[in-house]
């Protein structure tokens, strides 16, 4: 595997002052991402001073195709890390052109509603998210086509061509996340070999979805370099392997204050008592994953320990022994969206 050329022909090419916009959206199924340019003439520093836009939504399942205009509303914008300069992607939400009520895909509109009836208990949000990487094949990175590489263990956070697969795409991919303004925090080699994660946060309220989103984003395009495909699914290889989560770590400003850790255990109290309605957002086929292994609790059981990464809910030991600080629950799926994740746990902790 090569990486890419840093400067390719066209790339060096005089923009005449202009500068290319990449509308980005959530499409039709609500975990795929699409994409498409326009020219500005300045450089636009707040998203309302952009155009809203429009597209086909019949060609990506969000309309059909007697009345087909989806129109795009610029929500956050982000340096462009491919094309450089001056140029930039602008994350968008999806309204009906008519109506302009969010498209059922639309999601950030009501996570945005309720993060601003919570914004006085400030919720922080850190996101891990898994991935596996694949080949046009559709097999993990590293394994043998059609067959299968040797147990779990030494791919973990490991070093050596033997057990660690891509990182040049994981490299590229955290650089490319720093230049665009997204908030990643990291980025490791997960137990499962070509399995990868990387680390999103501390973000604030909506910023939470916004950054992952454009994040994954980022990483479908890098991927793109290499002729590899991402995974999100939860589960992409049956049998004695890890799954993929999308652990996601949060606090408000209580619990991170002396005497959270009451806040903490308050909140989680309420949390199994709706278990079910949080499963139900967390991610599709997410039973393939969460069976009460491979470092998961059992779908239809909510539990919570200190330090226990086979519980839904993980206390850090650190919070533990502060007496404040936050909580990880690490039933969402890889594929989860999160703007339903970030938004279920705040009306559930904080607005309920």
């Amino acid at each position: 595997m090569q990486p890419p050329s840093s400067a390719l022909d066209w790339s060096d090419l005089d923009q005449g002052g202009k500068i290319q916009a990449m509308y980005v959206w959530i499409g039709g199924s609500g975990e795929d991402l699409r994409g498409k340019t326009r020219t500005l003439e300045s450089i636009p520093k707040d998203p309302s001073e952009l155009p809203i836009w429009n597209f086909d939504g019949s060609s990506t399942g969000q309309a059909p195709g007697k009345d087909s205009e989806v129109l795009l509303i610029p929500s956050r914008i982000y340096r462009d890390p491919f094309r450089r300069g001056d140029n930039i992607l602008v994350l968008c939400e999806c309204v009906h052109p008519v109506t302009l009520k969010p498209l059922p895909s639309n999601t950030r509109a009501e996570c945005a509603q309720i993060m601003e009836q919570a914004k006085d208990s400030h919720p922080w949000f850190g996101i891990e998210q898994e991935y596996t990487l694949m080949s046009k094949g559709k097999w993990p990175l590293g394994w043998p086509e059609g067959g299968f590489p040797g147990p779990q263990g030494p791919y973990y956070c490991s070093a050596g061509s033997d057990v660690n697969f891509g990182r040049q795409i994981v490299e590229h991919h955290y650089r490319a996340c720093l230049h665009a303004g997204v908030k990643i925090a990291g980025s490791n080699a997960e137990v499962m070999p070509g399995q990868w994660e990387f680390q999103v946060g501390p973000c604030e309220g909506i910023q939470m979805g916004d950054d992952l989103w454009m994040a994954r984003y980022i990483l479908l395009r890098v991927a793109e370099y290499y002729g590899t495909v991402v995974s999100f699914h939860p589960k992409p290889v049956t049998g004695d392997w890890n799954g993929a989560g999308c652990h996601t770590n949060f606090s408000t400003k209580a619990m991170r204050e002396d005497g959270g850790f009451q806040e903490i255990v308050k909140a989680i109290e309420k949390l199994s008592k709706v278990h079910n309605e949080h499963i139900a957002v967390y991610g599709k086929e997410n039973d393939k994953r969460l069976t009460g292994h491979h470092e998961t609790a059992p779908i239809t059981q909510f539990s919570w320990g200190v330090a226990n990464r086979g519980a839904s809910i993980r206390v850090p030991r650190q919070t533990e022994k502060d007496g404040k600080g936050y909580f990880e629950d690490r039933r969402p799926a890889s594929n989860a969206d999160p703007y339903l994740v970030t938004a279920r746990i705040v009306k559930t902790v904080i607005i309920e």
